[in-house]
């Protein structure tokens, strides 16, 4: 029996997250559709995140809340891939939120985002409230969590927040935390070039991306303010990408979503080899070969199969031979 990569590459370790490229927000009930409907036609290649913190008007939380249940558990969600984010922990409504959207539709929620914490204590008391919420709803799962990077605070224990148990993301938030600088930063750093060449953001972002891929999660890039040129919107994704190490990236508006999976995705020639390297590798039980004159042993094979899971997740076609193998019955 050929044994699949997961069973044996990971063997003891948590297997790193293997998530779309983007993660789609959306605050309005009407922009929400807008983007399943994209996902329907495009596959699960990217994530919405209905918004709670900013989607919701003062005072009324609650019936934002509801609303998103009813998308989250409506016939347009085709994949599964629909999270949500809920108010920081200085708002008196999120533990609200948590209530009402895990009683709702913790089935079928796709991962819960937390905002502008100012400590890992802060991550640490929302998904401690995640989990109470979980219990007495009955869920047998625990809901992955997002947490979102842009105070002073966050960023200097970004280390220790991408190591609590059930964080599956770290995602930097680019405006609050330029705004948190109270004009010591040029409002130039929010958009390009200056995003990618200001010190200080160049070192929150890169410490961001190190913190989160040491300890097995996945670093996500903040939205880009470009709506239409879609040159430039690639052009942000690739530097994310290649630069500084984002496997994935926010987007705001539909038009930005097509342009940041071109850009994450890996290079066609590098998912060839991928592809016959583990295909040759599960032949031989997973022992080292050579290919092409270079010998591989199970560190190169991790690296290639989390290479064709992103291919895959981002819409790249692969051979069918190796659909087949790794990926019948994944669901798409």
């Amino acid at each position: 029996m050929s044994l699949h990569p997961a069973q044996v590459l990971f063997a003891g370790e948590k297997p790193f997250p293997a998530l779309p490229a983007v993660d789609h927000y959306a605050g309005a009930e009407k922009l929400m559709m807008k983007a399943l409907k994209l996902q329907q036609e495009l596959g699960p290649v990217f994530d919405l995140t209905c918004d709670c913190e900013d989607g919701a008007q003062a005072g009324a939380e609650a019936e934002h809340a509801r609303m998103v249940v009813e998308v989250v558990n409506g016939a347009e969600n085709h994949f599964g891939r629909i999270g949500a984010r809920i108010h920081d922990i200085t708002h008196p409504h999120w533990q609200h939120d948590l209530a009402i959207l895990v009683g709702g539709a913790g089935r079928r929620l796709a991962f819960i985002t937390i905002p502008k914490v100012r400590s890992a204590a802060d991550a640490v008391e929302q998904i401690r409230a995640l989990r109470r919420v979980e219990t007495a709803c009955g869920l047998e799962r625990a809901l992955p969590v997002h947490v979102l990077i842009e105070t002073h605070g966050a960023l200097r224990e970004a280390w220790e927040i991408a190591a609590l148990d059930g964080v599956e993301s770290i995602d930097f938030g680019l405006m609050d935390f330029v705004s948190g600088h109270h004009g010591a930063i040029p409002g130039s750093a929010m958009k390009s070039p200056g995003q990618f060449e200001h010190p200080l953001v160049v070192r929150a972002k890169a410490d961001i991306a190190a913190a989160a891929l040491a300890n097995g999660v996945v670093p996500s890039h903040n939205v880009t303010t470009e709506l239409q040129d879609v040159a430039v919107i690639r052009h942000d994704a690739e530097r994310a990408r290649r630069e500084f190490g984002y496997l994935r990236m926010w987007s705001i508006h539909p038009n930005q979503i097509l342009p940041i999976i071109a850009a994450m995705q890996p290079d066609f020639s590098e998912v060839e080899e991928a592809a016959a390297i583990l295909c040759t590798a599960q032949d031989n039980a997973w022992g080292p070969i050579r290919h092409q004159g270079r010998l591989h042993d199970r560190a190169s094979y991790r690296y290639y199969w989390e290479l064709l899971q992103r291919a895959r997740n981002t819409g790249m076609e692969l051979p069918g031979e190796t659909r087949q193998r790794f990926f019948a019955g994944a669901g798409h």
